[in-house]
């Protein structure tokens, strides 16, 4: 129970590796809120949490991340209820892919919103709790693409590289007060992301992988709740590959 007592805030958490990292951090101890923007999917993962993880405490909030208004709303609230934030992932992202000849400027800026821009307001909405506290560890979502691109992905690929940049400053920002940051970049996830590929497509994208298999959720959660714990307390501006060695 390396988490016990921790209060976890977990944003995109209704499904796929949000709700990995919310459900292995409830089982470390900690008291997990799950933000996103689907009321009802939001209701199912707190209840799977608690069906899972026996006594978990766990709630949810509906939050549109690339909103600060929304994101500050939130924060108070969270902050008012438990007095204090332990842990932040920036986990929240979708994507919108096309060619850069075809890329839309709606679909620029809704990935950026939410995917880069949707992190820096939940850092500014939670930093002055961190530095109040002295202390706290701040986990940011990227990507394998983001440290090495991909075909039809500008947008998205932009976004992710720039939370790692984020990840960096905030790491020299805000080191010194204790509190750490450090980025996850995961490879070639099983989420429901990947469920509208072609089979021929996703056996190819295992054979890229030296481990052989798709990566689960829970392998991106358990860094995670690493990261977030005590055990990682000398990590600080850290982007980590979670791949299964794609990028060898």
């Amino acid at each position: 129970m390396k988490l016990r007592d921790r209060i976890v805030v977990v944003t995109g958490g209704a499904q796929g590796i949000g709700l990995a990292i919310g459900e292995r951090c409830a089982r470390e101890g900690a008291t997990v809120v799950i933000w996103d923007v689907r009321p009802a999917a939001i209701d199912a993962a707190v209840a799977h949490i608690i069906a899972v993880a026996p006594g978990a405490k766990v709630s949810g909030a509906v939050v549109d991340v690339a909103v600060l208004a929304d994101v500050t709303r939130a924060a108070g609230e969270v902050l008012a209820h438990h007095g204090r934030i332990d842990g932040l992932v920036n986990n929240a992202g979708i994507v919108a892919d096309a060619q850069l000849k075809k890329m839309t400027e709606e679909q620029w800026d809704r990935v950026i919103g939410i995917n880069l821009k949707g992190v820096f307001n939940c850092g500014r909405a939670f930093v002055e709790a961190f530095l109040a506290q002295g202390g706290g560890s701040i986990v940011n979502i990227s990507s394998v693409v983001g440290l090495y691109g991909n075909f039809g992905q500008t947008n998205y690929v932009a976004a992710k590289a720039g939370v790692i940049g984020m990840t960096l400053t905030w790491a020299k920002e805000l080191g010194r007060k204790g509190i750490r940051s450090n980025a996850i970049c995961p490879g070639f996830i099983a989420t429901p992301i990947l469920d509208a590929m072609p089979p021929q497509t996703l056996e190819a994208l295992v054979a890229r992988v030296p481990l052989g298999r798709m990566g689960k959720p829970e392998d991106i959660a358990a860094t995670v709740a690493f990261l977030l714990s005590d055990d990682a307390g000398y990590i600080n501006g850290a982007t980590i590959e979670v791949t299964g060695g794609l990028s060898l």
